[in-house]
């Protein structure tokens, strides 16, 4: 499992659109499970689940993508999981560690 997280200032749509953008984009066999958004007041919440398959390694790996939003101050979470292989043994070759370096990526571009 792999994890990132950030604070950052921005225009929380703008934010979710551009981490949806570049997330989608990072492979061909990258797709959106689900989605979920929440609003009260000046408060959003947003959550993605993203599975892409790796042939590398024959399996597929997770991303979930939690934003919430309180005015300009942005929460990001990403968390990538599910890239292992065996039972006993979890050798996932750095599946989740690379989507969510995605998201990291992105991230560090905006600020």
């Amino acid at each position: 499992m792999a994890k990132f997280e950030k604070t950052i200032v921005g225009n929380f749509e703008e934010v979710i659109n551009r981490l949806q953008s570049e997330i989608i984009n990072s492979g061909i066999s990258m797709e959106l499970v689900e989605e979920s958004n929440y609003s009260s007041g000046d408060t959003n919440i947003a959550v993605r689940v993203y599975d892409k398959y790796f042939m590398r390694n024959g399996n597929r790996a997770s991303l979930s993508l939690t934003v919430a939003g309180h005015g300009n101050d942005i929460f990001i979470s990403a968390i990538g999981a599910g890239g292992g292989q065996g039972i006993i043994f979890n050798f996932s070759l750095g599946a989740e560690e690379e989507l969510v370096d995605v998201v990291r990526f992105c991230v560090e571009q905006m600020n």
